[in-house]
């Protein structure tokens, strides 16, 4: 390896956070201070403005000196955002976090303890609820350990996991090779991604301490029930055209998995008086439903993966 090689190897940083905004004044300022403030030597910052009409570039350009600053000059959307995020990363990792969102002080290095001791392909991170601002809030002493469970790949995942693009930290190279997120698929992009990644490799999920300052607010998808039906539909509908991978070999995992979401918006669907469509997510994903039952009862008889510790 020649010195300048070697020299360029050294200046790669380990992390890439990549923000991402559209019309989100109010929260630019929580998310950019979360990431600069992260107690780690080796990472970059990508801020995405989408094409926001509401200031928040302005307040951005505070920001120019100490992160990459990309304004769209279209509204793209939250996947093609990341995804332009993606393209100017230089990170061995890319963390993302949606621009409501923000980072707990200690997220970078939790993440590279994992690195360190695990060298995963995927980091499925941890989220605490808030609402307001985050200076009024409690956030804590920073923890002593990092819980964590191992997988061989994404779809052996036999414990729950709140899927967010913010909880969400990926490989460079395997993000690449997934070709990224889909591009107009939303939401459910979060599940989306993490089946095409499905056997990317070793994927490590944090059960505690929590990462992410995940905010509830209004604006919210998850408070819109009802768009997340033709999304789950179209879930359905990938999976069953092979369109992830494993093969025949890795059907059960994908369709058990497939078959917890749609549990989920079910319930949701049902809790919501929206009941003709829970009726028809429940005819798409009978089966996929079954595979999800018959792996929490595998699970329940066998035993879960075990909880491992790993020193902050």
């Amino acid at each position: 390896m020649s010195g300048t090689e070697r020299q360029d190897q050294a200046t790669v940083p380990r992390f890439s956070i990549i923000i991402t905004f559209h019309n989100q004044r109010e929260f630019v300022k929580d998310a950019m201070e979360s990431a600069l403030a992260q107690q780690h030597a080796h990472y970059e910052i990508i801020a995405v403005d989408d094409a926001s009409s509401d200031g928040s570039p302005e307040i951005l350009f505070e920001y120019r000196d100490a992160v990459q600053l990309l304004c769209l000059e279209k509204n793209v959307g939250a996947c093609a955002a990341r995804n332009h995020g993606a393209a100017a990363a230089q990170g061995e990792y890319l963390v993302f976090l949606d621009g409501d969102d923000a980072l707990l002080p200690w997220a970078l290095e939790a993440y590279e303890r994992i690195v360190v001791a695990k060298n995963p392909k995927i980091i499925l991170a941890t989220m605490r609820w808030f609402s307001g601002t985050i200076s009024a809030l409690q956030v804590g002493p920073k923890p002593a350990e990092i819980s964590v469970v191992e997988y061989g790949d994404y779809l052996r995942r036999d414990r729950g996991y709140a899927h967010s693009a913010s909880a969400t930290v990926i490989a460079r190279q395997v993000f690449e090779a997934a070709r990224g997120w889909l591009a107009g698929f939303f939401p459910l992009e979060d599940v989306e991604l993490a089946m095409r990644l499905g056997t990317a490799g070793r994927t490590v999920q944090i059960v505690e301490p929590q990462t992410i300052w995940h905010r509830a607010h209004g604006g919210n998808s998850v408070n819109n029930v009802l768009s997340f039906m033709p999304a789950m539909a179209e879930l359905l509908r990938r999976e069953q055209a092979g369109l992830y991978p494993g093969g025949e070999s890795r059907r059960f995992e994908r369709r058990g998995l497939i078959g917890g979401i749609a549990v989920h918006w079910i319930k949701r669907a049902l809790k919501s008086g929206l009941r003709a469509e829970a009726v028809k997510l429940w005819m798409r994903s009978a089966t996929m439903v079954s595979a999800a039952l018959a792996r929490r009862a595998t699970a329940m008889l066998q035993g879960r993966r075990p909880m491992e510790k790993i020193q902050m």
